[in-house]
């Protein structure tokens, strides 16, 4: 685990290579093996091959997720929130196990926030979103991954690049 994490760096550019049936569904089952709060599991994922639809996704936001226009799969990560008061971590879980099984797997992939993020002046990126796919209102989007074989390489973020000032031991100070 701590080769991937020494690993992973967010991809935006991929091939147009398709994503193997098999990967997908090992992400799937990441997905659905994350853990929730309480075992509540209010996640909800959208899966979306779509090359028109992931256009339109890429544009939910004012900036931020060109990226998924030119990945071949995007996970719309929501949640249904009448299920749980900490859906948004519970999604932020699933998301990161996706990301973490995409990199496993050889992929690449990247994150688009979209909770509290507006689409343009008059409308979230959530609302955008639960537009066009069809979202009920308690259907609460977090965030959408853009995963796909890598068309760029980056270099991990060397040991001596972390913030250790970020690490107290017992205290603050």
């Amino acid at each position: 685990m701590i080769e991937l994490l020494r690993k992973r760096r967010s991809i935006r550019k991929f091939t147009s290579e398709k994503i193997a049936a098999e990967a997908i569904e090992t992400l799937i089952e990441a997905a659905l093996r994350a853990p929730s709060s309480r075992g509540f599991n209010p996640w909800e994922f959208i899966l979306v091959d779509d090359p028109e639809l992931l256009l339109k996704l890429s544009q939910a936001k004012q900036q931020g997720a060109e990226f998924l226009k030119g990945a071949p799969l995007g996970i719309v990560v929501c949640a249904d929130s009448t299920k749980s008061d900490v859906w948004v971590e519970d999604c932020s879980i699933a998301a990161i196990i996706i990301q973490l099984t995409a990199m496993s797997l050889g992929l690449g992939s990247c994150w688009a926030q979209m909770r509290n993020r507006q689409h343009d002046a008059g409308k979230s990126a959530e609302t955008y979103i639960q537009e066009l796919l069809g979202l009920p209102e308690q259907i609460k989007v977090e965030s959408i991954l853009g995963i796909g074989h890598p068309a760029e390489e980056k270099s991990p973020v060397s040991a001596d690049k972390l913030q250790h000032d970020k690490i107290k031991n017992n205290r603050w100070g």
